[in-house]
């Protein structure tokens, strides 16, 4: 009897270790990206003449928001072919190379996290923002998985904290903010709201200078995130004033960031597809 005792401890016990194990690696993986490898050799990519080229890049190495990203490749492909816009979709960071780059007008991280893109990659495409390109983040490339200083001073304007584990997806209402590019709000309602995975950043990205186009009202969604022994204490947010939708001019070029976009009611929303329609449009204008 003691015998069967022990073994139904040890197995428990070792059932326990392992799902620590798989948990801590999926908090490292979320934090951090698991390695990956670097594409350098360059693509074969046929630009069409007198079409504005889009980049859709996909590529993960964290947590892949797999239905919104998958959801998205269409919609953007009709967008494309609605607006006379080539857009390439790829997850090969080959194409992060000088004279491809140029050639777009506009590069969108499609949920895009980790890192991805090697340090020479990073500096080519900070150089092609700086130079007049332009840099459009959708909801998981505003993650802490970067860990590219320049990519949260430019595009984010702050570092990723949390997002609520109590109520994953809440539903809230989206605010204009009075600083609006009307360019950026056209043909979406005045009034709309939709269930989101709400990301809270250290700072408002207001402080950093980038103008903000939508929010939400901070003090009625629930931010809470704790993880005892884990991450005890993330039980705050951003306050009141807490933006979803922001942009900047940076150098000779732009960036755009939206937390909105976690899965894939995301793009059968139409005021959000509205929304990155638009933010394609301001970034090419």
């Amino acid at each position: 009897m003691k015998k069967a005792v022990k073994i139904i401890l040890w197995v428990f016990l070792g059932i326990v270790i392992m799902l620590g194990i798989l948990f801590a690696g999926f908090v490292y993986k979320v934090k951090n990206g698991f390695p990956v490898s670097y594409e350098t050799e360059v693509p074969k990519i046929a630009f069409p003449a007198n079409q504005p080229a889009i980049l859709l890049f996909s590529k993960t190495s964290g947590f892949r928001h797999s239905s919104s990203i998958e959801a998205s490749k269409k919609v953007v492909a009709d967008m494309g072919k609605k607006n006379n816009w080539f857009v390439y979709e790829t997850e090969d960071g080959g194409v992060f190379n000088a004279k491809q780059l140029a050639k777009f007008k506009t590069v969108i991280f499609n949920n895009s996290n980790g890192e991805v893109i090697n340090d020479l990659q990073k500096r080519t495409l900070e150089q092609y923002v700086e130079n007049g390109g332009s840099l459009i983040g959708i909801h998981g490339a505003g993650d802490n998985s970067h860990h590219w200083p320049w990519y949260v001073e430019n595009l984010l304007g702050s570092e990723f904290s949390h997002h609520s584990l109590k109520i994953p997806h809440e539903t809230a209402g989206i605010i204009t903010d009075k600083q609006s590019d009307s360019l950026l709000t056209t043909g979406i309602s005045k009034k709309w709201s939709r269930a989101d995975e709400w990301y809270v950043f250290f700072e408002n990205p207001r402080k950093k200078e980038f103008q903000i186009l939508y929010t939400i009202d901070g003090e009625k969604i629930d931010p809470t995130a704790n993880i005892p022994i884990l991450a005890p204490n993330k039980n705050f947010g951003m306050g009141k004033d807490h933006p979803v939708a922001w942009h900047k001019r940076v150098g000779k070029g732009k960036t755009f960031y939206t937390s909105m976009g976690h899965d894939e009611t995301a793009w059968k929303d139409t005021n959000f597809v509205k929304l990155i329609e638009n933010a394609v449009f301001w970034t090419i204008k």
